[in-house]
């Protein structure tokens, strides 16, 4: 997605320009689009005009129109959206408050305006429109001297470091100056991945190289980590992939992307974190059922004890035409993030999302057990004859009562 302009109001109402640029964002824009927004677009209408002589004629024309959006469909067929609503800027070819559909499609730009631009919108923008969040797929590629730290998405490498460091020859009898080049080249590597590359979102990372610099380098990561006690780099061991390249430039990465065993380490990591945070949540029901919750209810009550490690919620939530409940569900997933959890938002369009939406769209794995919850609840649906008992079991007479009783014994 490409981001032409964005102009956000301190009431948090402005508009953003975009070009949908693939298929996935044209995913976002659906997500993005709420009934009562405005939307300005080219769109193409038939216009009939009367001639003189009373003979009609009709004609296609491009025209830009702005609408209140009255509904949003998307084709995911095609990857197309149809949006409807009433047209609410005069033009010479329409009518005010005429119904009008606008198609958009890959590759146009459009302009969304919003009354108020919460914190999920801004986040979709800027997930679709940040090139390094997509970028699932980290590359160095290198060769004695020179290395280019990339980052790769299915369009485009963007290379985030260039290393150019001499490595002076071995020289018979003395391999020390060149030991001593070799790390200083690993360790300007090392300190590029740790500085570039955010292993929550990238699936793989790629060492490649001619000869053995990429086992020598993959060797130095890894005590480095040990050394310096770095878990982030321990705990993804497993991202990193050893393979072969011509050469340490960044042509070679065409090699790397056409091998079949990369394309298959190369699964949709989005969906994976979010079906492993799934089963993670099942498991937990079952293991101990007080750190799992689901329902709105439930989840919210959690997150008020600051009690939230994950949270789970789907996309379709935030697409809700009634604004107050929309407006739950931001809060609840901003007081989650301020408690420190981490927020998982699912795709409805994903086997995932369906089975979160079986669990009323909202699911919460919290970091402690919260067994008073039900207690609670309980208090809160105890018939009121049952709660107004005394410590004897008795019926507890109120100030009104005992007065009532009085009168008849005196009168």
């Amino acid at each position: 997605m490409k981001l032409v302009k964005q102009y956000i109001e301190k009431d948090k109402s402005g508009y953003v320009t975009l070009i949908p640029e693939e298929f996935e964002d044209m995913w976002h824009v659906y997500n993005l689009i709420q009934k009562h927004d405005q939307l300005r677009a080219v769109t193409i209408r038939r216009i009939q005009s009367e001639s003189s002589t009373g003979s009609v004629d009709s004609q296609r024309i491009r025209l830009t129109l702005s609408i209140s959006v009255d509904n949003v469909d998307f084709d995911t067929q095609v990857g197309m959206l149809r949006i409807s609503g009433r047209v609410i800027v005069e033009n010479p070819h329409v009518k005010l408050g005429t119904f009008h559909t606008i198609d958009l499609e890959m590759n146009r730009s459009f302009t969304l305006i919003k009354p108020e631009w919460d914190v999920i919108a801004l986040e979709r923008v800027q997930e679709a429109c940040d090139i390094t969040k997509k970028a699932d797929v980290a590359a160095v590629v290198c060769q004695e001297g020179l290395a280019n730290v990339c980052l790769l998405t299915s369009s485009m490498t963007i290379i985030r470091q260039h290393i150019d460091c001499p490595v002076p020859r071995k020289r018979k009898g003395s391999v020390t100056n060149y030991e001593k080049g070799l790390k200083r080249f690993f360790e300007q590597i090392y300190q590029a991945i740790l500085r570039h590359i955010d292993f929550d979102i990238v699936k793989c990372v790629i060492l490649g190289s001619p000869g053995f610099v990429r086992e020598q380098l993959y060797d130095y990561i890894f005590a480095e980590a040990v050394r310096t006690d770095n878990k982030t780099i321990m705990h993804n061991r497993s991202k990193f992939i050893v393979v072969h390249t011509s050469t340490g430039h960044k042509q070679a990465l065409q090699e790397v992307m056409n091998d079949p065993a990369i394309k298959i380490k190369l699964a949709d990591t989005k969906a994976a974190q979010e079906v492993q945070a799934l089963d993670q949540f099942y498991e937990m029901m079952n293991m101990d059922p007080d750190r799992a919750f689901y329902g709105f209810k439930d989840v919210s009550k959690a997150a008020e004890r600051g009690a939230i490690g994950t949270l789970l919620v789907t996309d379709e939530l935030f697409r809700a035409a009634d604004v107050v409940k929309r407006r739950q569900y931001i809060a609840l997933v901003e007081s989650a993030r301020a408690s420190g959890g981490k927020v998982f938002v699912f795709s409805s369009l994903h086997v995932s999302g369906e089975n979160l939406n079986q669990l009323t769209g909202v699911a919460a794995i919290l970091n402690f057990p919260l067994p008073d919850l039900d207690d609670e609840e309980e208090e809160e649906q105890v018939p009121e004859d049952v709660a107004d008992l005394d410590e004897d079991g008795l019926p507890r007479m109120h100030s009104n009562q005992n007065h009532d009783i009085l009168d008849a014994v005196l009168g």
